[in-house]
């Protein structure tokens, strides 16, 4: 039997219900059966980052999900014209291992504006090594005018980008998959 592809949604938010996360809810609906779609609602319970040479289990368990994954799907407000602190925070722990690295990674920005912590989350996400494509980025500026007050996305164009973004995250997975499958002989 083959085993599902796991991707995990985190959002960038730490309030129940924001934007950020109703992207993620919408997100999570759109993979079909044969993905294990997580989120991951624990930035709150992580430190203030250090260098100290022992994690606290909380930063230990954030980068075991992380590297127990086939890839990340981050959904994120705009906070001061940046990515918000938590988020920010927990992505500083993961500086010193190799969860993000050449793990493919998406961006949904959800926000009123987003330019700034859009462009943030990339080079963050690119410094620690996750891959990225323009496939799998998406700004949606003005985002609470897209949503209806069920949380439910009114807006044909923005669910059709969130679905390509969704769509483009897989295909790279399973790409990576493959490629892993792949023996190579090379003759002496």
């Amino acid at each position: 039997m083959k085993s599902k592809i796991k991707i995990l949604g985190i959002s960038g938010s730490l309030r129940t219900i924001s934007s950020a996360g109703t992207v993620l809810k919408i997100v999570g609906d759109l993979f079909p059966d044969y993905v294990d779609f997580q989120t991951f609602s624990g930035l709150g319970d992580i430190p203030a980052f250090d260098d100290r040479q022992q994690l606290p289990l909380t930063v230990k368990h954030f980068i075991q999900l992380i590297s127990d994954t086939d890839a990340v799907l981050f959904s994120i407000p705009e906070y001061a014209f940046g990515v918000p602190g938590s988020l920010k925070n927990a992505l500083d722990w993961t500086v010193s291992s190799t969860a993000f690295s050449n793990k493919p990674v998406a961006i949904i920005t959800a926000a009123s504006n987003g330019e700034k912590a859009h462009a943030s989350m990339e080079l963050t996400l690119g410094a620690l090594g996750g891959r990225i494509s323009e496939e799998t980025k998406l700004l949606i500026p003005f985002i609470k005018t897209k949503l209806d007050d069920n949380g439910q996305m009114k807006d044909p164009d923005t669910l059709n980008s969130i679905r390509r973004v969704t769509h483009a995250l897989l295909k790279t997975v399973e790409a990576a998959i493959l490629v892993s499958r792949e023996t190579i002989y090379t003759p002496f």
